[in-house]
């Protein structure tokens, strides 16, 4: 039998599997990335041992749980841990502390023919190691900052760069105002969780090198930066990629409209799908409209309502128009006043070729 382990980094390094025994609403808090929930006991389940054990003691929080998760209901459950140790039989189960939930399962286990081992200190211990990683990285890491204007392309290019960290993947967000995808956000806990893993990789398998992260604000969607993440960030060295107004137009209508458009469809069907595109586009002008100042939330508003009447006949052409009005009007002169607070960071401009020739000289 493999031996139960308290190696956090090679778990998150080597992608193990685990199975993760604590109950739903725990899980959907955050959880791991490689992690499925199969619980030893069910929301409600739960929730009453921990009354009794509040009320009558650890002994009398047991017998209650055992008289709760018997007969089929406990076959069903050993049935689907071994299932899931079988597909993946280099894995590993944990409860939140590794303690008595990951101790039954693994007792139960046992019991049917297959030694399976545990994570010590559960899952508690692991957030706690990623925590305390993402600390020492914050610290430690060289990290280029790769910025922008919007729709220059900077999560694309970043995509080709093997020394880089996607956050506005991790976040499964486009960034700025109209990012939203349909498929909606991980919670926080685990964007922090899967951030930290891409971290971790990075720093194992490229030591000594920079990684490469797209500027981004304190949030991406409703997804938060950790604050020491930020602080290193703000302080790290810029590189600008360059892009004119025409090819930016262009980008993020092919990433905002035709892609995003698509999106939505696959997500919710057809004819459901494409309201609730048309509806994100609403609500995401809508959110920057104190920024854009009335008149020109008005004049915005009504191009991209003539995008959507021809957009329902057939033809997305049209929404090149708002885009290009929201480019030029709000989001660069909001990027170039960010810009030009700390021009001292900047060691590279120019245009994406010139930036992957810049990169790969660091790589050298």
């Amino acid at each position: 039998m493999r031996a139960d382990t308290q190696d956090y980094l090679a778990l998150f390094l080597d992608d193990a599997p685990l199975i993760d025994t604590r109950a739903p609403v725990e899980f959907a808090r955050g959880a791991f990335p490689n992690a499925v929930n199969l619980p030893l006991m069910t929301d409600d389940e739960r929730a009453a041992v921990g009354t009794c054990y509040k009320e009558e003691g650890q002994q009398a929080a047991m017998a209650l749980g055992h008289s709760m998760v018997n007969g089929d209901i406990k076959a069903l459950r050993v049935d689907a841990w071994l299932s899931q140790a079988r597909q993946h039989p280099n894995g590993y189960l944990y409860c939140f502390r590794g303690g008595l939930r990951s101790q039954i399962c693994q007792q139960w286990l046992h019991e049917a023919g297959l030694d399976y081992p545990r994570v010590e200190g559960g899952y508690k211990a692991m957030r706690q190691f990623l925590l305390g990683s993402l600390e020492q990285i914050c610290s430690r890491q060289k990290i280029l900052v790769l910025a922008g204007h919007t729709g220059s392309a900077k999560t694309d290019l970043l995509n080709e760069l093997p020394d880089s960290v996607d956050l506005e993947g991790i976040a499964n967000h486009r960034g700025s105002s109209f990012g939203r995808r349909a498929d909606g956000q991980p919670s926080q806990i685990d964007f922090e969780n899967r951030l930290i893993i891409a971290m971790l990789k990075h720093q194992h398998r490229h030591p000594g090198k920079a990684i490469v992260l797209e500027d981004e604000s304190r949030l991406i969607g409703r997804c938060a930066l950790p604050h020491g993440l930020r602080e290193a960030m703000a302080k790290a060295p810029l590189i600008q990629l360059q892009s004119d107004l025409d090819a930016r137009t262009e980008h993020s209508y092919l990433n905002y409209i035709l892609r995003k458009s698509a999106e939505w469809q696959q997500h919710a069907g057809a004819e459901q799908g494409f309201e609730l595109f048309i509806e994100d586009l609403r609500e995401s002008l809508f959110r920057v409209r104190k920024r854009l100042g009335g008149e020109r939330y008005a004049v915005v508003s009504e191009q991209l309502e003539n995008a959507i009447r021809t957009h329902r006949e057939g033809d997305a052409a049209e929404h090149r128009v708002w885009i290009r009005s929201l480019l030029r009007d709000y989001y660069d002169p909001m990027y170039d006043y960010q810009g030009q607070k700390h021009p001292e960071r900047v060691v590279f401009r120019g245009r994406a070729d010139a930036v992957r020739e810049f990169l790969a000289t660091l790589r050298s």
